[in-house]
């Protein structure tokens, strides 16, 4: 399918070559050109600070912050052929820095659109004083007894990843912004003893919109101030790799904040600087601005950025979000991709991007050969995680986001019209190698004017029923049923990793909301805010870890489910073979390594004696059962129960054996050693 685009990729890929050679020859390789950080903002040395910015557009600039008391004629910077400003400030007379660690700094220039303070690109740390619009770059240099030192090794690669993904400001049950401390102490062995093996943490690079969920970044190297400092940040990592998790983060160069005051956006007074001109440098959609991927300095800065996080912080690896709209000119927006490979290689494709997405993923693999890559695209793109020597854009493992899109669109709909075949097609639509990270519900569905899974299946009565105390009803013990069910099936079929949002192993019952004030819209009209309210911005695992709560019986499958995957690893199995997808019975059944799973999607029918194919001849024995009255079920399986195969083959199996299958569960049969 690819040899009729065999030009598109041999351009792409003597494109990168191109980039490759270029920076071999002006920068001494790709490891020296991703230190841009040892070279611009703020560098050390023992004679004392050099500060580097640079900002093509200005025609004059000055260092200015609390140590010359803001004044802009004290510490003026000179300007080199290339754009880049420098300034070196020696030592004081004691020794001690010119620029006292914590101080504030700014750069001021003089540029086409007016005078104007800039927070430093390269700031590694940025902060907002109380009762202040405006956030301040702060000069981080700890001293040596400050430091954090990093304790415990990365742990190693594992074959399937369990991602538990997260967000610091909002992990705690209390109507508050959550701290880096209080997730490593509180939230970090809860993740463990759930049984995923990597956490991924939205929300690190510094981004002046709270709400924003962490997506429009204005401080790329500084982590989020909102929640501890940067040691802090190195404290919550490190206990992580001590409890065996990788830490993901979810890292945004798909675009950049359009606020002028804080971030790059016109940094020098220009509308080119980091970012294309005109329309093509503007995110319509996300109302943000969009990097020129062409550029020198936006490469070296990029580059730099996803080193600085891997090396200085020990992060295991990136989600890398919103590559879609970063690989084509349209964004992705308002375009129907049907895997027709015209829609993937022609003129919308941005080459220039797609070019640093392979350069950014070579250099993480090269210098970390543990570390984990995986993208968010919904196009599809064809040789996406090939790597990028045999000419792919190299990333490990993609984001299945088709499949939470599915999850919705069917539980708009009744499940009596839910099509077996329809399901299994979906979750098994991915291509042949190519790795894929599969969710049931994506974190945007828990915001507010969104549904969650749970919401979707059970409502208000989220509210009332709820209690073990109390009577529940049809529509909590169907939601309970199908919630265990939805997530067990795209476990067992949807991929070679499974990513979880925080409280949603549970059912959480509250949207969130960050808070928020009123706002104007450009039609003159005024949406209402919330009374900058925190108390839907949090998460209550208070109700998951609650014995007397339905929820507790969810949070326990989601458990066992994850302590399956750990013990046979069969999201990576290389047996792999589905037998029945039955539209009238409401049945799947299909084979991973050792392990069977038999899903009974029916609304009302059981069916004893019902045969189950099966690859290999033996005993097996249920491993995990959806209807165990621990997990909120009504028990109707006896877990003691021998199950041997006959030589009778079904569903084009060679052996098989017969099982009661009770309505809306989920079983998992194991073939045991004797």
């Amino acid at each position: 399918m690819l040899e009729g685009f065999r030009n598109h990729l041999d351009y792409r890929y003597s494109e990168y070559k191109r980039m490759r050679a270029a920076i071999d020859q002006h920068e001494g390789g790709l490891d020296a050109f991703s230190r841009g950080y040892e070279k611009l903002g703020f560098t050390r040395s023992a004679e004392g600070i050099t500060y580097r910015e640079w900002a093509p557009g200005a025609q004059s600039a000055a260092l200015v912050g609390d140590f010359n008391n803001w004044n802009p004629n004290a510490d003026t910077m000179t300007r080199n052929e290339y754009g880049v400003w420098e300034i070196s400030l020696p030592n004081n007379a004691d020794g001690s820095p010119a620029i006292p660690h914590g101080s504030r700094v700014k750069i001021r220039m003089d540029t086409p659109s007016g005078v104007k303070d800039s927070i430093p690109a390269w700031i590694k740390f940025a902060v907002q004083a109380p009762g202040e619009i405006p956030y301040n770059g702060i000069y981080y240099d700890p001293p040596e007894e400050e430091k954090y030192v990093f304790q415990h090794p990365q742990p190693k690669r594992p074959n399937s990843l369990r991602i538990y993904e997260s967000h610091i400001g909002m992990s705690s049950p209390e109507p508050k912004i959550n701290t880096y401390a209080n997730f490593r102490d509180e939230v970090l062995p809860r993740i463990k003893k759930l049984g995923y093996n990597a956490v991924q943490i939205m929300a690190i690079q510094e981004h002046s919109y709270y709400a924003s969920f962490g997506y429009h970044v204005t401080n790329f190297f500084a982590p989020s101030s909102r929640f501890g400092t940067p040691e802090d940040l190195k404290s919550l990592i490190d206990k992580a790799h001590e409890l065996g998790l990788l830490v993901l983060m979810d890292i945004v160069h798909s675009h950049a904040s359009n606020n002028t005051l804080d971030g790059l956006n016109g940094f020098d007074g220009t509308d080119t600087h980091y970012f294309h001109g005109g329309p093509r440098g503007h995110h319509w959609m996300w109302d943000s601005r969009l990097f020129n991927y062409g550029s020198w300095e936006v490469l070296r800065y990029l580059l730099s950025n996803a080193r600085w996080w891997l090396e200085e912080y020990k992060f295991d690896g990136f989600r890398f979000d919103g590559v879609t709209s970063m690989m084509y000119t349209h964004h992705g927006l308002q375009v129907a991709f049907t895997g027709n490979y015209g829609e993937y290689f022609g003129f919308a494709t941005d080459v220039d991007a797609v070019v640093y997405l392979m350069l950014v993923n070579d250099l993480i693999h090269g210098l970390y050969p543990e570390a984990v890559a995986i993208g968010e695209d919904v196009s599809g793109m064809p040789t996406f995680c090939i790597p990028v020597q045999d000419g792919g854009v190299g990333f490990d493992y993609r984001l299945h986001m088709a499949v939470p899109d599915k999850w919705i669109e069917l539980l708009k709909q009744s499940d009596e019209y839910w099509k077996m075949g329809d399901i299994v097609h979906t979750l098994t639509n991915r291509r042949w190698s190519e790795k894929c990270v599969t969710y049931a519900e994506s974190h945007d569905q828990a915001l507010v004017g969104d549904k969650t899974i749970a919401f979707w299946l059970m409502d208000k009565d989220m509210y009332d029923f709820m209690a073990l105390d109390r009577p529940s009803t049809p529509r909590i013990d169907r939601g309970i049923a199908l919630h265990k069910m939805i997530r067990l099936v795209t476990m067992g079929l949807g991929g070679e990793g499974y990513l979880n949002f925080m409280g949603n192993e549970f059912g959480h019952p509250e949207w969130i909301d960050f808070p928020r004030g009123p706002q104007s819209l450009p039609n003159g009209s005024v949406l209402p805010g919330n009374n900058y309210s925190f108390d839907k911005c949090r998460r209550r695992f208070d109700l998951g870890d609650a014995d007397y709560l339905r929820y507790h019986g969810m949070q326990e499958f989601d458990q066992a489910m994850q302590h399956l995957e750990e013990k046979y690893g069969f999201m990576t199995s290389e047996h792999q073979y589905i037998s029945r997808k039955h539209e009238e019975d409401k049945v799947i059944i299909f084979e991973r390594g050792d392990l069977v799973f038999v899903f009974n999607f029916h609304w009302s029918n059981s069916y004893f004696d019902y045969r189950v194919g099966c690859l290999k001849p033996g005993k097996y024995k249920i491993v995990l059962d959806s209807d165990d009255g621990l997990f909120g079920g009504f028990s109707r399986l006896d877990h003691d129960a021998e199950y041997f195969t006959a030589d009778w083959p079904h569903d084009n199996r060679p052996c098989s054996f017969s099982v009661y299958t009770p309505s809306r569960t989920a079983v998992v049969y194991a073939l045991t050693e004797d």
